[in-house]
């Protein structure tokens, strides 16, 4: 037998600035996964991960929250924990980029790039907010687009025409936070010079390291040439000082990556039997993967390894790349309410059925991820509850019934044990490879053989006839055999199922070789469900917790990721564009309350020559909903309808109040009757 591998896995940072949602818990779900295998195969797998904890934004979320930075980002740590634990990401350490160790790993290779003549300094011309009294981060300035003209676009690229440009070409910038107008100032910037490891590069990125298509892609940049890379930002900065450098620090992208390194040695601290050294130094026998989205490949692809071999450190043994989650077949969407927190997926479903349907549909390669909402009912539903448990749930009862609960021994069905022997290297190498969707079919395919083979036996049949009493325990008895397997084969996906298996069974926790081994002659516990079936209401009650956390966080208007929220009072628009507003007085013919949603009501409104169908979040303020029956409002009647879990929603009412028990629907003077447009 080989000797146990040494691995330490890492998946990219969550930035400490807001929740996690379905489409990180993609990232974090697999590499899980992959963990749990290769720790149920034996080997020494490590896995680290930390918040991403620098940075303007959070540095200005907290001046917004009222609180210092390092409070903001020990209440996100313990959310983000929180989301992680209840989604079974059984890390082995997570921790935080603003931590001694990952200060200390940062200065060390900093001095160590600078020492071999990989850090350069220049002066670099930026917008400067005078009022704020900091330089702006191109996202941090909006302006009119040079190219087209479109108005309130982000200092590098215009969202309406897809332009790219430097901050200094915006027309009329104005600083997103204070709303000043910046001006332009100097200052001392520190680069570090990735054209140094072009060569080494060049050579890594095809080395087998990556997948082909995320290769080919870099090599986009490698065959234009490497830019040098600005590594500093000046106070103020939430982040680490340059040693030596007052008022300088490293960007959050030279210090986010260490922060893997940080997490390790934290962790290393408390484990003794880890050596640091081991893992990290050039040379390391010990094996290094990332897992990171396809978004952030040139930081981890490209710098992070130059930024390693110019420090003296290994580099990864390979960087795993996947693609984004959309949900129902588009990009998730907050109006739609496919834009979900991972608490708010917790509080209404399990995280195994999640995680079950992202191994389904996870293969090697970089493509998205669709989540479609109705597929993953039916799939966790036939495949977990219908195929996997019900094998259990046939066969427990006649043994108990029948046996006290004690499996015979003999092989009933030779060519299935057979069979689901011979399939385990295969879905090994699938798990292995990351091609979580092959092993999900291939495991799939032998609950069907399991489930045909015991539906043809009929030992449900047989329990009725005298004398068939020792068949039916064989066939039972085999089929909780099968069962066992399948259990150990989805072990890495579905840890509770396995662990509530592993006690109906009364077996220890199972590793991957007990696939080789039997039960006989072996007492079972009682059985008791193992999965119940996705309710669609429960998904539906989801999307709609998912519409109303948007209107929470709109009501609460935090600044988010790297954003900031704009006054409302400050954003102008054109006359023309209010003027195409079609304002109309609505009677309220109909008013009633929306099943299965917290804040809606639906309005029927006469508009004059038609009735309309509106969905309004006015419930909290009108909770008998009736007594608006027969009043008059006014409604925006030309805003396209919008296609909603509940109906078609064919407009707006006009409120007014800061929520609550406080909204209060806009009335026109006595004598307006429906359909009168408001001009």
């Amino acid at each position: 037998m080989s000797e146990p591998r040494q691995i330490l896995v890492t998946s990219a940072l969550p930035y400490a600035n807001g929740s996690i949602h379905l489409g990180h818990m993609l990232e974090y779900i697999q590499t899980d996964m992959w963990v749990r295998f290769q720790k149920m195969r034996g080997n020494q797998c490590i896995y680290v991960c930390a918040d991403d904890a620098h940075g303007s934004a959070i540095m200005l979320r907290a001046e917004k929250e009222g609180i210092t930075p390092e409070q903001l980002i020990a209440n996100v740590q313990a959310e983000h924990s929180s989301d992680f634990a209840d989604f079974l990401v059984d890390f082995d350490n997570f921790h935080s980029t603003h931590s001694e160790e990952n200060r200390e790993l940062s200065a060390l290779i900093y001095t160590r790039l600078r020492e071999a003549g990989h850090i350069a300094t220049r002066s670099v011309t930026q917008y400067f907010d005078p009022e704020k009294g900091m330089f702006l981060a191109d996202r941090f300035i909006k302006g009119t687009c040079p190219k087209c003209a479109a108005e309130d676009q982000y200092g590098d690229n215009c969202e309406k025409c897809g332009a790219t440009y430097a901050p200094t070409e915006l027309k009329n910038p104005k600083s997103a936070i204070s709303g000043a107008t910046p001006v332009l100032r100097d200052s001392q910037h520190f680069f570090f010079k990735l054209p140094d490891f072009q060569a080494m590069l060049q050579q890594w990125t095809r080395s087998g390291t990556l997948q082909d298509a995320v290769a080919n892609k870099l090599a986009e940049w490698l065959d234009s040439g490497l830019q040098e890379w600005d590594i500093s930002r000046d106070a103020p900065y939430f982040g680490f000082e340059i040693p030596g450098e007052p008022g300088k620090y490293f960007y959050v992208w030279l210090d986010a990556p260490i922060g893997y390194m940080a997490s390790f040695k934290n962790l290393c601290a408390r484990r003794p039997e880890l050596d640091f050294d081991a893992f990290w130094n050039e040379g390391s026998k010990a094996e290094l993967y990332h897992f990171i989205g396809k978004d952030i490949v040139n930081f981890h692809a490209l710098f992070w390894p130059a930024m390693l071999e110019g420090a003296g450190f290994r580099k990864p043994t390979a960087v795993n790349v996947h693609g984004y989650l959309t949900v129902n077949g588009a990009k998730m969407s907050k109006s739609r309410g496919t834009f979900i927190k991972a608490r708010t997926y917790l509080d209404h479903l399990q995280p195994e059925y999640l995680r079950y349907y992202y191994a389904a549909k996870l293969g090697r390669g970089v493509d998205d991820l669709d989540l479609n909402l109705e597929d993953f009912v039916q799939k966790v539903n036939s495949d977990l509850v219908g195929k996997v448990v019900n094998i259990a749930s046939r066969c427990a009862g006649f043994i108990h019934k029948g046996n006290e609960g004690v499996m015979v021994s003999g092989d009933a069905a030779p060519e299935l044990t057979e069979a689901f022997l011979a399939a385990a290297p295969s879905i090994a190498e699938a798990y292995e490879g990351r091609d979580f969707g092959r092993a999900m079919r291939e495991i799939m395919a032998l609950a069907d053989r399991a489930n045909a083979w015991i539906a043809d036996k009929a030992p449900w049949s047989l329990a009725k006839q005298e004398g068939k009493q020792d068949e039916v325990q064989a066939i039972c008895a085999q089929g909780i055999n099968l069962f066992r397997q399948l259990v150990i084969f989805l072990k890495p996906v579905l840890p509770v199922l396995a662990a509530d298996a592993e006690a109906f069974l009364n077996v220890a926790p199972l590793a991957w070789n007990d696939h080789l081994s039997r039960l006989e002659n072996h007492k079972l516990n009682p059985f008791k469900a193992l999965m119940s079936r996705i309710e669609p209401a429960k998904v539906e009650a989801m999307v709609a917790a998912s519409k109303e956390d948007l209107l929470a966080a709109e009501a609460k208007a935090p600044a988010g990721n790297g954003e900031l929220t704009k006054d409302p009072l400050s954003a102008e628009i054109e006359f023309d564009t209010f003027a195409a507003v079609d304002l109309r007085v609505a009677l309220i013919v109909k008013a009633e309350a929306v099943p299965g949603a917290d804040k809606l009501l639906q309005l029927t409104l006469d508009i004059g020559d038609e009735r309309r169908n509106v969905f309004s979040g006015i419930k909290s303020a009108y909770p008998d909903p009736s007594k608006l029956e027969g009043r008059l409002t006014m409604m925006v009647a030309n805003l396209k309808p919008r296609k909603m879990r509940f109906g078609v929603s064919e407009g707006m009412v006009m409120a007014a109040g800061p929520g609550g028990e406080e909204i209060y629907l806009l009335s026109p003077d006595s004598g307006a009757k429906p359909g009168q447009r408001i001009k």
